[in-house]
């Protein structure tokens, strides 16, 4: 839970039956959130960064959030915040107090520049001083996720010993939480896991919609939520018309063979392609339907991704697309979880395998991915090019991330594909059954 309250409890048949709640101020995605604005990204919206910062430090302060910061019950994994080191509860713009910093330090610059030994090996001074105040951070942001992972496994660990339940169903920012989900995944008794595309504040809509139509109007449960491409649909009129209205030169393929070809073609030559098509994806993680699409066997790719397509910072990590036939020639760990719902909703993050650990430099982050699994019967198009792609390499993995530019929504339309693509360093782009392409 992000917000209110952090809930435990049972849902069956047409009820949910809560057992135990954390009320407001004490909540780990609260936690978590002080940090993301200690470490000068914004609240609610840069936690994923410092998820991206976390592998480049050293939980190096555990013990001052453990002795000081939080309040910890064993004997149901619950806790409470010191509320001495937080502001968020009175105060609209500050989320941590006076202590916090001088416990942590100055909080980091936003937009300032992230250099470390390990995110620029070679190319920097350790004993510069604005290096080392880097480090401090990187560490900073490695405690707050292994307090995190801890918290939450911990959580689990006691919910499957109290229930003894097989499956478990997360939700809230928390759940957004990649790396805490892998563990969950390899490291609790719990068998399935399920964890809905849109987990946080956006979430609340289907929430809202399903307790309506089945708790209060009592109707039979029948849905079941096997993708996450709920967004809007464009037609073929609607990109045509985005096209002539920009005056760009296309080409239209009548054979899907033709097109996943020339994508392929396209992506072997190094260049950035991306993939527009059908309804948009709901929650924050592209998966192939506006999605930007690359080779990943190149360690460059992911520099050239993030400065010149994404104008983005240059520690954030890319995520693999994988067969889920094949994920498990690449990941240790996910045998047991293929069919499980995290991976296709590119929600958990799991380790390379040693044998593969060079294949696909540009989605390898300190030795571990936030796959995407995908199924021809999910999404044919967006499968038959990664399948494409590994029989041409070898390599049945494409670097995806989501069509849009840093600080922008992902894509919906064909004339914000246009746009995003014209302003960005994005060489192809597929809307539909066209394709426009930059001079060469």
């Amino acid at each position: 839970g992000h917000g209110r309250a952090d809930w435990k409890g049972d849902g069956s048949g047409n009820a949910i039956c809560l057992e135990r709640e954390q009320r407001f101020p004490h909540s780990i995605g609260l936690l978590y959130s002080a940090f993301t604005a200690f470490l000068g990204f914004r609240v609610n919206n840069g936690e994923y960064k410092v998820m991206g910062m976390a592998p480049y430090g050293k939980p190096e302060f555990l013990e001052q959030i453990y002795d000081r910061v939080l309040v910890r019950n064993e004997s149901d994994a619950s806790f409470r915040l010191n509320l001495d080191y937080f502001s968020f509860h009175h105060s609209a713009d500050r989320s941590f107090g006076r202590r916090f910093v001088e416990l942590f330090g100055e909080p980091r610059k936003p937009e300032s520049e992230f250099v470390t030994p390990l995110t620029h090996p070679g190319m920097c001074d350790p004993t510069d001083p604005g290096v080392r105040k880097n480090v401090h951070y990187a560490n900073v942001a490695a405690s707050i996720q292994k307090v995190t992972e801890d918290l939450v496994l911990d959580m689990v660990r006691h919910l499957h010993e109290s229930t003894g339940s097989r499956r478990l169903c997360m939700a809230g920012g928390v759940a957004l939480n990649s790396v805490a989900n892998g563990r969950i995944m390899r490291e609790t008794p719990f068998e399935e896991v399920f964890i809905q595309p849109a987990a946080g504040d956006a979430g609340g809509a289907l929430g809202a919609a399903l307790y309506a139509y089945h708790v209060l109007l009592g109707k039979p449960r029948r849905f079941v939520m096997d993708h996450a491409y709920w967004g809007r649909n464009y037609g073929a009129d609607d990109i045509l018309g985005a096209l002539r209205e920009r005056g760009l030169d296309y080409q239209e393929f009548d054979r899907e063979e033709e097109l996943v070809s020339r994508v392929v073609d396209v992506l072997l030559e190094g260049r950035v392609l991306a993939l527009f098509q059908g309804r948009f994806e709901w929650g924050p993680r592209a998966l192939g339907n506006r999605s930007i699409l690359a080779d990943p066997r190149s360690a460059e790719m992911k520099e050239i991704v993030n400065s010149k397509i994404k104008f983005r910072e240059p520690f954030r990590p890319f995520a693999p697309v994988v067969p889920e036939d094949s994920a498990v020639d690449y990941f240790e760990g996910i045998e047991d979880h293929l069919s499980s719902y995290p991976p296709r909703y590119m929600l958990s993050v799991f380790p390379w395998r040693e044998s593969a650990r060079d294949v696909a430099p540009a989605v390898n982050q300190m030795g571990t991915g936030r796959l995407q699994t995908v199924r021809p019967e999910w999404n044919s198009r967006y499968f038959r090019i990664v399948d494409s792609f590994g029989q041409a390499t070898g390599t049945r993995v494409l670097v995806n991330t989501s069509f849009n530019l840093r600080g922008e929504p992902i894509v919906s339309s064909p004339r914000d594909a246009l746009n995003t693509f014209l302003n960005s360093g994005i060489d192809h782009v597929v809307l539909g059954d066209y394709m426009v392409s930059k001079p060469r």
